[in-house]
């Protein structure tokens, strides 16, 4: 892809020159009659690699958009073009971050070397930025795809400013690991890093771990407690599965993001905390604020920047790279020989939807390496198999048979995900405890003697 350069000169002729120059030499050529016209175009898609602008312009002079260009995220590196005897103002400008200049007249073989080592050094930053993105998220996940080498692009980007970060993404594609990198991306990141579940408690309860509480604030509070706001002070506070947040915590929530203080429970002062929040949701949360369910002001305030994590079939090409991570890991910590990643195993991997995700394959490959003797994986084990572990209906089977088999399928996987533990199961799937348990009761998953939840 050809670079791309804004000329901000208010002579014509000037712009015009630099033009033919410039495409001769197999660049993309903009121009903008003065820092005004370029710092709008600025704002404009596709972005601009370099901005060559001459220092004396009407409205917006050279020194006041170098200034400005300055300020913005991500911004296009700058040249200035001064008259000869302004080398006073070239040194000013290369102070507030101009990569280089040239003087008028200008020589063409000199303006050539100057854009040429600009645009060298423009696409080393861009590529040095990708690889420390891509080598700071595979810290926390295992890819290969373009779309998580973009995702860890932004994370690299976004990972130093201190705005507030919602990140979405179904259950099990990674969200907690992106938290992470966005963390060890971060100037909090040698400070305290503090994760909430916001699904994991009753309303009052999370008000009180959240916000903190006074001794006898309530039945059970024998000793004051800070809250995780006032825990994270200087560092960064993930709030997972924010969506599941009670509307009047939202409005607290939304007190703290604005003011930047919290009150604990049963508390009449409050408590200065400086603290980064990201936010993480498997929930629609346009819709939920449609619903009435989740305060649209509140909304805006999380969505400073939003991550979006891929599901896993829309990057197939990462799943070989995880199952040979899984398939290493699970081995090594059974003290099992290696189980290699053959054809057949990844056939069968390949043609699976993976519903829950990078979490549904571990455990798929956690429990076929487990029920597989002598380094060989058993396919049929994994989902689509025949076996007992994984029922299939037979070509005869209803429509009606066949998802059933596939629910209960989704159901094992997200059991086996959560050790157990059906809170967090029921939470994975996206549904309530009681639902949950009639499923299990349909599927005949139930404990003998147990009687579902009503």
């Amino acid at each position: 892809m050809k670079a791309r350069v804004l000329v901000a000169d208010d002579d014509a002729g000037v712009r015009y020159t630099l033009r033919g120059l410039l495409e001769d030499d197999g660049l993309t050529v903009e121009e903008a009659v003065d820092g005004e016209a370029a710092l709008a175009r600025l704002e404009q898609e596709p972005p601009v690699d370099l901005v060559l602008s001459d220092l004396r312009m009407p409205r917006v002079d050279g020194m006041e958009l170098l200034r400005r260009v300055a300020a913005r995220p991500h911004a296009p590196r700058v040249i200035l073009i001064t008259a000869h005897g302004s080398e006073r103002h070239a040194v000013e400008a290369m102070k507030l971050g101009a990569l280089d200049y040239f003087r008028k007249p200008f020589d063409v073989d000199d303006v050539l070397a100057v854009v040429r080592r600009a645009l060298g050094m423009v696409r080393l930053e861009a590529e040095n930025e990708r690889l420390s993105g891509e080598v700071n998220l595979l810290r926390s996940l295992v890819f290969v795809s373009p779309s998580m080498a973009r995702l860890a692009l932004l994370i690299q980007r976004v990972g130093p400013r201190d705005v507030t970060v919602l990140i979405t993404g179904e259950s099990g594609t990674g969200k907690e690991r992106v938290a992470e990198a966005l963390v060890r991306a971060s100037p909090r990141a040698d400070k305290s890093y503090v994760r909430f579940n916001c699904a994991a408690l009753t309303p009052e309860l999370a008000e009180a771990e959240l916000f903190g509480h006074a001794r006898g604030a309530f039945t059970g509070a024998v000793r004051a407690r800070p809250g995780l706001f006032r825990e994270a002070s200087g560092g960064t506070l993930l709030l997972d599965e924010v969506g599941e947040l009670a509307l009047p915590l939202q409005a607290k929530l939304l007190r703290v993001l604005q003011e930047g203080e919290v009150r604990p429970v049963g508390e009449d002062r409050s408590f200065p905390v400086d603290v980064r929040v990201l936010a993480a949701t498997h929930r629609d949360l346009p819709q939920r604020v449609a619903e009435g369910r989740f305060r649209e002001d509140l909304y805006y305030r999380l969505k400073v920047v939003t991550l979006q994590v891929p599901p896993l079939r829309s990057r197939p090409e990462d799943i070989a790279a995880l199952a040979r991570h899984f398939l290493a890991r699970h081995t090594e910590r059974f003290h099992m020989p290696p189980v290699p990643l053959t054809p057949a195993l990844l056939e069968r991997l390949t043609a699976h939807a993976w519903p829950g995700n990078v979490r549904e394959l571990e455990n798929a490959l956690e429990s076929a390496v487990v029920l597989s003797a002598d380094g060989t994986l058993d396919l049929e084990l994994l989902p689509g198999g025949t076996s007992a572990a994984t029922p299939q209906a037979n070509t005869g089977a209803t429509l009606r048979e066949k998802l059933d088999a596939h629910e209960r399928e989704i159901i094992l996987a997200a059991l086996a995900a959560s050790k157990g533990q059906r809170t967090e199961t029921a939470k994975a799937l996206g549904i309530g405890r009681a639902t949950l348990h009639d499923k299990l009761r349909k599927h005949g998953l139930l404990n003998e003697g147990e009687e579902p939840e009503q």
